[in-house]
């Protein structure tokens, strides 16, 4: 019988009259199952795709995978994404490195080297910031060699480096699946050693004491939540390691970490609403934690230390958030006290403490300023940027004792800039520029903000950038990308792959849609819960615009979104039709119902506050109003490109799966749909400096195929 329900349809060549390719794709055996809640039944013929230990299963994305390559070979793609490939690889600039950053006596650095693709991590004891000399000039100390360590692997991702008060420890995560489970190790910098310590399925971070042998870390469980804070002390067993906190709401998660002045240990409870926090000086490794404010429903706030101050950033009484002080003896809300104006109109996303300034990140009307203030007088002044649209962001600041603030900066046109910034003189230095080889020049592209006035009135932003002596007259192809999902801003960024579209006469555009919080807290509110179709018709009002506005047409308009943003990209190919030439969805999220019915996926239960819950009735039905999974018709479909991870811990590989196996049966049309599937891979997909590449230029690949342009 078990045979018999996960035999497969054998992958078939013939020539398919008025489709784009001359072969037929898989067919996914369908295997009839009920799914019963509130007394209503959904048939899911693709729910034994879900088995991931089946090897029928393995068997079918292989042959998705085989399939995908050979479409490609026959339709050209393949010759077009190797050469996108190595004309976007060739902007890299091979031998690079990072802007020095100093933390107590050493300047830390991470630089590549030709051809490889991680990077080497390094550091030199009092050498001048940013001080790019010559290697024989350096007396530099490597910490970590990434391509040494990855040797052997096909995925290999470090969570960074972590290190001791003393300088000669330092502690690291390693994950080799894909899963964003870490093995936590330790290196004796001086011995050149990694110890025999080694804590598996961790966050890969660490919080480190001052005695420099004992650090806190958060354990993962089965559905990848991290849910126990635990002390180890090292060269003890890792069985003998304390428990310190567990955190028995599965709606909330975990984190540790060093306050910025090093003096505090905390322990963050997070759901998608609320926030706990606790604190211990560093200085008691075997202390008790204290509660800084106990949890409260919509109660969220966030904390730093600086002198005898807690700093909180909280909604409480304040949606967009305001930055609050209180005494490090008497940390109740009852006795928080404003450090910094409050503007009920602009949100308050971040803030960092230094000695004689407070620096606020805020965003205004969708776009980030900072904001410097001195303590001394309490007055503040913005950075000034000049560009439409844009992102500036913190540096790297682990130094409190100084009036110099890193801050980042690019936009569409810009490349990742990297600023000093004096906040007594107000005068800023440009540290580094990430070099773009070969012709690109900014001058040469004009980037903008629009605004598209959608269904229900709203004002919703548009950043587009395209080369200049474009002709706006409806006949260019554009690509637009979406999130609209957890409060996160999708902000404007610079891509050195981008020009490979932008030279062939693309536009690029980005559509701040609801469920971020690009205009502020309500924009997310309204993005959410049972307003999530909120996100899904401004994309599709967003696209209207942009034809209307004679930048593209229907034959030529591309759409793009990862994650939530590619249950975007199911929910607009089931919404929108006609309306897209292709859509291309990366690690989508697109079977809600069942998913948010099952709380042994991992991350499920932290986003009832996102997506609500089902078991609510309520939540239900207006879910599977909108699941892409559940709402696949006998319709015609856009082309498309899926892909996943195997491994993926964020969204399971099997809903993509589902989603082809479903859409391949129901759609009406013979446009290409391919599914490509990383084996070795998670969320983030493949790992590597240049990897990554290979996977935007079938994206690009795919588009300029179906709009006829060759080369």
């Amino acid at each position: 019988m078990i045979k018999k329900h996960l035999a497969l349809t054998a992958v078939i060549l013939m020539f398919l009259f008025g489709s784009a390719s001359s072969l037929k794709p898989p067919a996914a055996e369908k295997i009839k199952k009920e799914l019963t809640f509130h007394g209503r039944t959904r048939i899911d013929n693709y729910y034994w795709l879900q088995e991931r230990e089946n090897p029928k299963v393995l068997e079918y994305l292989k042959a998705e995978n085989n399939y995908t390559g050979a479409v490609m070979k026959e339709t050209g793609m393949a010759v077009l994404q190797e050469k996108l490939f190595r004309e976007i690889t060739a902007r890299i600039q091979q031998e690079d490195m990072s802007v020095p950053y100093k933390w107590n006596g050493y300047y830390y650095y991470r630089r590549f080297e030709t051809g490889k693709e991680y990077a080497v991590y390094c550091r030199e004891k009092d050498s001048a910031a940013g001080e790019n000399k010559p290697a024989p000039a350096r007396k530099e100390e490597i910490l970590l060699d990434v391509n040494e360590m990855a040797e052997g692997f096909t995925y290999y991702h470090m969570a960074g480096i972590y290190m001791g008060p003393g300088n000669n420890l330092a502690a690291f995560g390693v994950d080799t699946v894909g899963r964003r489970k870490y093995t936590l190790h330790f290196k004796n910098l001086a011995a050149g050693k990694i110890l025999d310590d080694a804590i598996p399925n961790t966050t890969g971070e660490v919080a480190w004491t001052d005695d420099n042998q004992t650090v806190f870390y958060a354990l993962k469980d089965d559905a990848l939540r991290p849910y126990k804070i635990m002390k180890h002390r090292l060269g003890k067993p890792t069985a003998e390691d304390a428990e310190i906190f567990y955190e028995t709401d599965n709606t909330f998660n975990l984190s540790v970490f060093n306050s910025r002045s090093k003096k505090y240990v905390f322990i963050a409870s997070r759901s998608s609403l609320s926030t706990e926090y606790r604190f211990l000086e560093a200085t008691q490794p075997d202390g008790v934690f204290s509660i800084i404010q106990p949890r409260e429903k919509d109660l969220d706030y966030s904390v730093d230390h600086f002198n005898d101050k807690f700093y909180i950033r909280t909604n409480w009484k304040a949606k967009n958030f305001r930055l609050m002080e209180t005494p490090v003896l008497k940390t109740a809300k009852e006795n928080w006290t404003g450090a910094a104006p409050y503007r009920e109109d602009i949100l308050l996303e971040e803030f960092t403490v230094f000695k004689n300034f407070l620096v606020l990140k805020e965003r205004i009307d969708g776009l980030l300023r900072l904001k410097i203030i001195k303590w001394e007088n309490r007055e503040g002044h913005y950075l000034d940027f000049q560009e439409e649209t844009y992102t500036a962001d913190f540096g790297y600041n682990p130094e409190i004792e100084t009036d110099m603030l890193r801050f980042t900066y690019n936009s569409l046109t810009t490349p990742y800039s990297t600023f000093q910034y004096d906040m007594n003189t107000r005068t800023r230095k440009l540290l580094k520029q990430e070099a773009v080889l070969g012709k690109y020049r900014p001058a040469d592209y004009h980037t903008e903000r629009r605004y598209a006035v959608v269904r229900d009135g709203t004002r919703v932003p548009i950043s587009l950038v395209y080369r200049k002596g474009l002709a706006m007259n409806g006949d260019n192809p554009l690509l637009l990308e979406g999130y609209g999902a957890y409060g996160l801003s999708f902000d404007p960024g610079f891509s050195p792959a981008r020009p490979s579209l932008l030279d062939r006469g693309f536009v690029y555009a980005i559509a701040h849609i609801r469920g971020g919080q690009e205009m502020g807290r309500d924009w997310y509110e309204n993005g959410k819960l049972l307003k999530k179709k909120n996100t899904f018709t401004d994309f599709i009002d967003c696209a209207q615009y942009l034809v209307k506005e004679k930048f593209t047409n229907p034959d030529k308009l591309f759409a793009l979104g990862g994650s939530a943003g590619g249950l975007l990209m199911g929910a607009v190919a089931n919404m929108g039709p006609g309306l897209f030439k292709g859509i291309i969805a990366e690690v989508p999220w697109l079977d809600v119902v069942t998913c948010m019915l099952d709380e042994s996926i991992p991350l499920v239960t932290e986003e009832f506050d996102e997506w609500g819950n089902p078991k609510n009735i309520e939540y239900y039905d207006y879910q599977l109003s909108y699941s892409p999974y559940d709402n696949i018709g006998a319709r015609e479909y856009p082309a498309m490109l899926v892909t996943t991870g195997l491994h993926d811990s964020q969204v399971q590989y099997w809903d993509p799966a589902k989603y082809v196996a479903k859409l391949r049966e129901k759609k009406t049309d013979n446009n290409i749909l391919l599914f490509s599937i990383d084996m070795y891979a998670g969320h983030s997909g493949a790992s590597g400096r240049f990897r990554g590449y290979e996977e935007i230029a079938r994206e690009y690949a795919f588009m300029l195929h179906l709009v006829g342009i060759k080369e």
